[in-house]
């Protein structure tokens, strides 16, 4: 019985041990507060901020560049980002290399804490040594900002962040980036920048009970900010199918003639991609068209009427006066709403990106989620700060619920062959009530990284 009992003791201390071990990580010296860095290096770095869209969550809307506070919302509750400013207070301005690379790569702060997957180090892990380092020397000669972190409001227990080690030894896959021997060497560029930095997935792919992507989903939609982020996968609703040519030509410019414009958080990707060098964003749309695959004779047909129909004489300075309307939708509730709030610009014949997109070629009123098309209906697309851009008004103010399910009823009906939409009045009213959390940018994005400024070195 003694011996069966020193069994279990030592079963016991071994398991605690084993739980210390993964849960413990030892916090990391201080950096010396001297610190210079080559101009190429952080110009190197500022390139990578971008693809990485690092000054979207680390920046309040109005606020300092890099601070942090900005509420980020979850299905577990609010987390708020952290101050990543050169501070040596409240920013990172004491963090070595070495403890800026560890939380990139493990998810852990200089101090030692766990950090919140909300932080993508899932996608960060595949970020190479010389590319994390020029992060860091570019995050480092930024302007200091002392700023406290905000606590986060998360549900019990996750507030206990040992937690965290849990969630990691059950998805965090080891560091590094494995190029695929068998495609180009563009292909893998494309791949290490979206999978890695870009952290593509972080939005457009689904995840489980637990806040993982699933794995076999790859890119198969998922949710970002209150926006439903499209399937980029051979299950994309786009009407007509993604090529390589339109995904550059959209990364690059927040809009593409046939697909519109970028909106919500794909507004702050696409300001910040436009910075990049062009083979960078050619190596992004090379693996993401990949990614989606070739599209199906059927589909590839049925692309082609389309275009046709949407290319032809009738779009010719058309307007909403002349284009038919077929029979079976024009009695529907919502039909006057339409010719009234919406085909004064959706149908002028005004190209993009100043005109209305035809809405025919509309993912949002193709998809089978009707959230993103509530959301514009009510709150719209704000205009960019100082520069021409794309711009719709809201309409929260002029229409109630009712009024936005039957209009948008009416566009499922007329301009795409999916079935109805369920319980759309009731997706208005949670999301105009603020029940439904959602962010609202403008075309190129609230906040742009400061791509066009010169390299300052030193803080």
């Amino acid at each position: 019985m003694r011996i069966r009992f020193l069994a279990l003791i030592a079963v016991a201390l071994a398991g605690a041990a084993g739980a210390f071990a993964l849960v413990w990580r030892p916090a990391m010296p201080a950096q010396a507060e001297a610190q210079s860095f080559d101009p190429a290096l952080i110009a190197k770095g500022r390139e990578l901020a971008a693809v990485g869209n690092c000054i979207a969550c680390h920046t309040v809307p109005g606020g300092e560049a890099f601070a942090g506070g900005l509420a980020i919302p979850t299905p577990f509750g609010t987390i708020h980002s952290t101050n990543i400013t050169p501070d040596r207070e409240t920013g990172i301005g004491v963090w070595s290399l070495a403890a800026f690379t560890r939380s990139m790569r493990e998810g852990v702060d200089r101090a030692g804490n766990h950090l919140y997957p909300a932080f993508p180090y899932d996608h960060y892990r595949l970020v190479s040594h010389a590319d994390n380092e020029a992060l860091y020397a570019y995050l480092m000669t930024r302007t200091p900002v002392r700023q406290d972190a905000l606590p986060n409001d998360l549900v019990f227990p996750l507030g206990f962040r040992p937690l965290i080690a849990g969630w990691k030894l059950l998805f965090l896959e080891p560091a590094g980036f494995m190029p695929d021997p068998a495609k180009s060497d563009e292909w893998n560029r494309g791949a290490y920048l979206a999978e890695g930095l870009g952290h593509c997935g972080g939005c457009h792919t689904p995840r489980n009970g637990l806040g993982a992507q699933i794995a076999d989903q790859h890119f198969d939609g998922g949710e970002a900010e209150g926006w439903h982020a499209y399937a980029i996968n051979a299950n994309s609703p786009a009407p007509i199918p993604w090529d390589r040519d339109a995904l550059a030509f959209y990364l690059r410019h927040g809009w593409h003639e046939v697909h519109g414009v970028s909106r919500g958080p794909m507004a702050e990707v696409t300001g910040n991609l436009g910075g990049l060098p062009d083979s960078d964003i050619e190596a992004i749309a090379v693996y993401v068209a990949d990614v989606m695959g070739e599209p199906s004779p059927e589909r590839r047909q049925q692309a082609e009427r389309l275009r046709e129909e949407v290319g032809g004489p009738e779009r010719t300075g058309g307007d909403a006066d002349t284009l038919a309307v077929p029979p079976d939708v024009a009695g529907m509730p919502g039909a006057a709403l339409y010719a009234a709030a919406c085909a004064t610009c959706h149908e002028s014949g005004r190209p993009l990106p100043y005109g209305g997109l035809d809405f025919r070629l509309s993912t949002a009123v193709n998809a089978d989620n009707p959230q993103n098309i509530v959301t514009v209906t009510l709150f719209g697309l704000p205009p960019a700060d100082g520069e021409a851009s794309s711009v719709m008004p809201g309409f929260a103010g002029a229409l109630d619920d009712r009024q936005v399910a039957d209009v948008l009823a009416y566009m499922r009906a007329r301009f795409s062959s999916g079935t109805a939409w369920p319980d759309v009045a009731e997706m208005t009213r949670r999301t105009r009530s603020g029940e439904h959390k959602v962010v609202v940018r403008p075309s190129d994005g609230i906040e742009r990284a400061p791509l066009n400024v010169g390299v300052e070195v030193g803080p």
